[in-house]
């Protein structure tokens, strides 16, 4: 009975030393070593090749290898038996929370703009935001908004955030729905998205969305590159609508090095490092729900296939 990986972008090794490290009595391989498919009930997975898990017959349970699951939802030869699931890890959110706190706060002092100035050895002051003066708009109010929300008040600032459903009662403003979608933008003046890729959500971040903000807004994309319809943000940006934009998600990752985004003197890019699995941390959780899916019981952090999350 075999846990496999199956990824082409994470360096395999570290994961099945964490995992062996974790439960030496199960046997961790990646999914090129499997020579018995009929053995393998348990797949953590990170962008693996598409249509791979309808050959693996007695598979149990897909478990993502972070917190994301598009790359998984977004497979629709996934067979409809097999459970789904995620990883939720306290560490990733607060990860998120300071990483969003750091291009807010890069914003508002104009970090990033006296770099640049540094380079043409040119001294030049220039009046900065401060923390009472702007409201942060926070899109996707699941853990992972709501601990970064909560953890963005206890920093000083105003923040609301807004969900597809009402969600959890929160010591924020919450909005929620399409009909609550326009209040809570023509609030914001900083954007935060840590939406799921979804059907719904993908390209949400549009001329139309976009728009809305008002005038000077500053947008962050911490979600996934989907959430971005590419063209719309530039001309917001060159329109003068949108002081800038801080991007760690891409719809092609590595960004190409030939896009715009690179050389946009409004945008500041990030290598998706907002947050980071570390497989030690993880590990725990990965094992656990390979025990509760080999004795069919429930699982942490399941994954409702209709939602996509």
């Amino acid at each position: 009975m075999s846990l496999v990986i199956f990824s082409k972008v994470h360096k395999i090794k570290p994961w099945i030393d964490a995992l062996k490290k974790e439960a030496p009595d199960i046997e961790v391989m990646a999914y090129d070593k499997v020579e018995d498919n009929s053995k393998v009930l348990f797949a953590l997975a990170w962008n693996h090749p598409r249509g791979i898990f309808k050959d693996y017959p007695n598979l149990k349970c897909v478990s993502s290898m972070g917190a994301g699951v598009d790359h998984i939802m977004f497979d629709p030869d996934i067979p409809e038996q097999v459970r789904i699931a995620r990883i939720v890890d306290p560490l990733l959110s607060q990860d998120l929370a300071e990483f969003a706190l750091s291009q807010i706060m890069n914003h508002l002092r104009g970090i990033t703009h006296y770099k640049l100035l540094q380079q043409d050895s040119t001294w030049k002051k220039s009046m900065y935001l401060r923390i009472s003066e702007v409201n942060v708009g926070i899109m996707g109010t699941g853990m992972i908004g709501n601990h970064v929300a909560t953890f963005l008040s206890s920093c000083g600032f105003s923040v609301a955030g807004w969900g597809k459903n009402p969600g959890k009662p929160a010591d924020y403003p919450r909005y929620h729905g399409t009909d609550q979608l326009d209040d809570f933008l023509q609030k914001t003046s900083i954007l935060i998205c840590l939406l799921p890729l979804t059907p719904d959500t993908k390209g949400i971040l549009n001329k139309e969305t976009l728009e809305k903000l008002p005038r000077g807004a500053f947008v962050i994309n911490l979600g996934r590159g989907g959430h971005v319809v590419d063209d719309d943000l530039m001309e917001a940006l060159n329109n003068g609508h949108l002081s800038g934009a801080s991007l760690d998600v891409f719809e092609q990752e590595p960004l190409p090095a030939d896009h715009p985004f690179w050389k946009h003197p409004k945008i500041q890019i990030t290598p998706h490092v907002a947050s980071l699995t570390t497989a030690a941390s993880v590990a725990p959780q990965i094992i656990e729900n390979y025990r509760r899916a080999i004795g069919n019981q429930p699982l942490l952090n399941l994954v409702n296939r209709e939602q996509g999350y």
